[in-house]
């Protein structure tokens, strides 16, 4: 008996299989597998196709909102230049005299306080004037220069104002001026129709607000299109 020189707490048996038959491979053999068209190789895995990306839509806010804007502010363009002629002419027509006379007579009048009556002279050169208005019952009349020049342009004539008319109250005065080649004429003054020129001025402010509100919607239709635009497409779930 022979005796082990390596004891150990357990032997372990360890049998081989025994020698192949001549011609026989050696080791286990297995069943052939499935033949593939590429060579007996096996096929790539497949990790499914992903699902199409949804259609993209036009990209929001629509230019639209431009066009509207721009089509908004030419017509307050209009609406607000066209406005303010009208108005100004109106006012214009409406301080300018109404009745005119020649240097060395005397017309009828009817003056009103409320509507700031006022004596207007067009020559074609310098020249002296004098003035002079009465009543039916010798009222107080006074006749103010201006502090500042005031013209008004009437056709081929430009009038100039001569005396601001103070009269008691209304009635029919008489109007008398003396000025060599000077014609006069009885209007009002620019400030009686000030609420007229002040609308006028107010509808140029239309267009100026129409411009502002269309710059506003160009950047903000711009900025919120390219934000929308460099956004990833989403995909159907």
């Amino acid at each position: 008996m022979t005796e082990n020189p390596n004891p150990g707490p357990a032997d372990a048996t360890v049998r081989l299989p025994h020698p192949p038959a001549p011609g026989e491979p050696y080791g286990a053999s297995y069943p052939p597998g499935p033949a593939y068209a590429s060579g007996g190789q096996y096929p790539p895995p497949s990790y499914g196709t992903p699902p199409p990306p949804r259609a993209a839509g036009p990209v929001r806010p629509r230019l639209l909102w431009v066009f509207l804007a721009w089509a908004l502010f030419v017509v307050l363009l209009i609406v607000g230049v066209g406005g303010f002629a009208g108005g100004l002419f109106s006012t214009i027509s409406d301080v300018a005299p109404a009745k005119t006379f020649a240097g060395g007579q005397a017309v009828s009048a009817r003056l009103d306080p409320k509507d700031k009556p006022a004596i207007y002279a067009a020559a074609d050169q310098p020249t002296n004037v004098s003035c002079e208005v009465r009543g039916d019952q010798d009222e107080k009349v006074t006749l103010t220069q201006p502090k500042t020049s005031q013209t008004v342009a009437i056709g081929d004539r430009k009038w100039e104002l001569l005396f601001t008319v103070g009269v008691p109250s209304a009635g029919t005065y008489q109007v008398s001026c003396d000025g060599e080649g000077v014609t006069f004429g009885i209007g009002k003054e620019l400030t009686a129709s000030g609420g007229k020129l002040g609308g006028a001025i107010a509808l140029l402010a239309l267009p100026f607000l129409g411009f502002l509100a269309a710059v506003i919607v160009t950047i903000v239709v711009l900025v919120r299109r390219s934000a929308n635009r460099r956004r990833p497409p989403t995909h159907s779930p």
